[in-house]
């Protein structure tokens, strides 16, 4: 991580930081594998053909976006850290429910639009 002054704070802190790093990596990734399967594995819905790409697609480009805010929010932590000042809030946690919360309700209209059509 970039030094930008401040002191080296406790290595137990450093090492939460980093974890919680690792814990939202592992969320990016799971966003991603998630879209990638649902485009490869579920079955097409019925008269909607491209509606597994309108779920797909934004869980993609969804785990790219926590990947990188993750690690904007690693710096920032550190940084606090470093000066002895409060921890940045994080928002993260809103923008994965906000956007899980909208996809899950995207899918069950695929849903409900698959079954009309049938």
């Amino acid at each position: 991580m970039d030094d930008d002054g401040g002191r080296e704070p406790d290595a137990r802190f450093t090492f939460a930081n980093e974890r919680t790093f690792l814990a939202w990596s592992r969320t990016a990734l799971a966003l991603v594998v998630a879209g990638l399967a649902i485009v490869q594995l579920l079955p097409p819905f019925a008269g909607v053909p491209w509606g597994r790409h309108v779920i797909a697609i934004p869980l993609i480009v969804l785990g790219a976006v926590i990947s990188v805010a993750a690690y904007v929010e690693l710096q920032r932590n550190q940084r606090a850290l470093r000066h002895g000042e409060p921890l940045p809030r994080s928002l993260l946690p809103r923008i994965l429910a906000g956007s899980i919360a909208a996809l899950a309700l995207l899918a069950t209209a695929l849903l409900l639009t698959s079954i009309a059509v049938r």
